[in-house]
């Protein structure tokens, strides 16, 4: 006879388990500031059908990064802009990473390395552009 695989719920970083007030005490915060938080964008919590928040450990781990950022002075705007940037930036980075595997994982030069300036000079040789003033650093 085969075991039975139980995975339990709060192993998924996104579903909402934690209710307002269980979500406010392990972030350290008033239920009303998670309120604040969500109504300015901050934080999506899902909903029940029943229509009450369920946060998820994902946004506990935001909240808790948004206690960081209060803490370090940032407004409530602030935050919301270093939070996309974050965003955009994880984006990049599976971009970035989709068309590596793509090229047949070969690693990309960073710009500006020594490597790319001495690509720029072996091709200046062999196209006899070498009189031309030399690359500066960007």
């Amino acid at each position: 006879m085969g075991s039975a695989v139980v995975s339990p719920g709060w192993a998924d970083p996104d579903r909402g388990l934690f209710s307002i007030s269980v979500a406010a005490e392990l972030a350290g915060l008033h239920p009303q500031t998670l309120r604040i938080y969500e109504r300015e964008g901050l934080l999506d919590p899902v909903r029940s059908a029943g229509g009450t928040r369920r946060y998820s450990a994902r946004d506990i781990d935001r909240l808790t990064e948004i206690c960081a950022l209060t803490a370090d002075g940032l407004n409530l705007a602030g935050i919301r802009r270093v939070l996309q940037l974050q965003e955009e930036t994880r984006q990049l980075q599976a971009e970035l990473a989709r068309l590596r595997q793509l090229a047949g994982g070969r690693p990309a030069t960073a710009p500006g390395t020594g490597e790319a300036r001495r690509t720029t000079g072996e091709a200046r040789r062999t196209t006899g552009d070498a009189q031309d003033s030399p690359a500066r650093p960007h």
